[in-house]
């Protein structure tokens, strides 16, 4: 990926107008995608926030129909775990709206890293660019599963990587790769608390973190609440 990471910066005075507006985009670019192409296919963020986010979208009018539901990264675990993000998606919001259980499409992470990464990139062999990517960021700048120190993959031959000994638990993790994560037509990050800061301080001075490695040709954009913002 030859891509450089272009970014814009969008803070919110609170993290309930943060949501609204992370709402606001994500209908549109579902109005957008089915109006243009006839499905919206979009990769989900596990967090607290993005928790938030789903819960207020499954008020919402949609055209659910035609929505795809992909995941950044999932955890090995269980697969009925709490801790996992296809879990919290779908009680957040997939179990409150008709979109067809054959469009989401969760990682097999329960079968083991090696099985859920053939899997996800066999489903994802004949997907183009993913219509909406959204993404958080953890306080060492990591996103998905995708951690400094370790590989993020931006080769285009890998969609999802298999990830050993994350320095959160647990330790073994799939995600996709920075590569295919950037192979959207649009990527929101949502970035809040005061224990961001300095990940949002480093990100903004350049420094080499994975979020950095997420760089779509569209550029990205980034949700900051007042209080994870360093300027």
């Amino acid at each position: 990926m030859t891509n450089t990471q272009e970014c814009r910066w969008r803070v919110f005075p609170t993290t309930t107008e943060l949501r609204d507006a992370a709402v606001k985009a994500i209908l549109e670019a579902a109005d957008r995608a089915i109006a243009e192409r006839g499905r919206f296919d979009i990769v989900l963020a596990g967090g607290t926030t993005p928790r938030e986010i789903y819960e207020q979208l499954r008020n919402a009018d949609s055209d659910w129909a035609h929505w795809h539901v992909w995941y950044g990264d999932e955890r090995c675990l269980p697969g009925d775990d709490v801790e996992r993000n296809s879990v919290m998606a779908t009680k957040a919001l997939l179990s409150h709206v008709p979109i067809p259980a054959q469009q989401v499409y969760t990682m097999s992470t329960e079968l083991g890293a090696p099985t859920a990464v053939a899997g996800y990139s066999a489903k994802l062999s004949n997907v183009g660019p993913f219509d909406l990517v959204l993404l958080g960021m953890g306080e060492d700048g990591h996103t998905a599963s995708l951690f400094p120190g370790h590989r993020w993959d931006t080769v285009p031959a890998t969609p999802a990587i298999a990830v050993a000994n994350s320095p959160k638990p647990p330790s073994d993790r799939v995600s996709l790769s920075a590569d295919r994560l950037s192979n959207a037509r649009q990527v929101i990050f949502i970035v809040t608390g005061a224990g961001k800061r300095d990940a949002v301080k480093q990100w903004r001075n350049g420094e080499n973190l994975p979020v950095r490695a997420i760089a779509p040709k569209t550029g990205v954009d980034i949700y900051l609440d007042a209080a994870a913002d360093t300027q």
